[in-house]
């Protein structure tokens, strides 16, 4: 059976997602604040249902990668975020919406990994200069009533 032109874009869409998130998951997980940052449009926004409102633009979006760094090296502990079971659904005006379960992962310093968090990322990537870019994410977590508004990304 030959793959259909369609199916082999979606298979290389599907892709490059992937590879996107993997790289910027690695940046978030080693406190490279400004570069995970970079992953989002200049004002791209994420929203957390700790958060009363969204983070917007690279500069709030770094501050809190760094604010959560210092947080963790405080607690002795590192975390891993792995997305999976991620879609990916393309849309007509060029932007992909993508939705994934995300799992963040405690590690005591000589002890223990945990479960820290579980919950659904939905973002929109949009492609920028040869390169896919936020423009927006949502989290929601599974220990919580939803109580983030809705944002672009839905």
């Amino acid at each position: 059976m030959t793959a259909t032109a369609a199916e082999t874009d979606l298979a290389r869409l599907y892709f490059e997602v992937n590879q996107f998130y993997a790289r910027h998951m690695h940046l978030l997980d080693a406190g490279d604040a400004d570069a995970w940052a970079d992953g989002f449009t200049p004002d791209g926004e994420f929203q957390l249902p700790s958060a009363p409102q969204p983070a917007r633009g690279r500069q709030a979006l770094a501050d809190g990668v760094r604010r959560s760094a210092a947080e963790q090296k405080a607690a002795g502990e590192v975390h891993r975020h792995w997305h999976g079971m991620v879609t990916v659904d393309p849309v007509d005006d060029g932007s992909v919406h993508v939705s994934c379960y995300a799992l963040v992962l405690a590690t005591a310093l000589g002890g223990a990994t945990r479960l820290h968090r579980a919950c659904v990322c939905e973002d929109v990537l949009v492609r920028s200069d040869g390169r896919w870019l936020i423009r927006s994410r949502r989290v929601t977590r599974d220990d919580l009533p939803s109580t983030c508004p809705e944002t672009t990304a839905t």
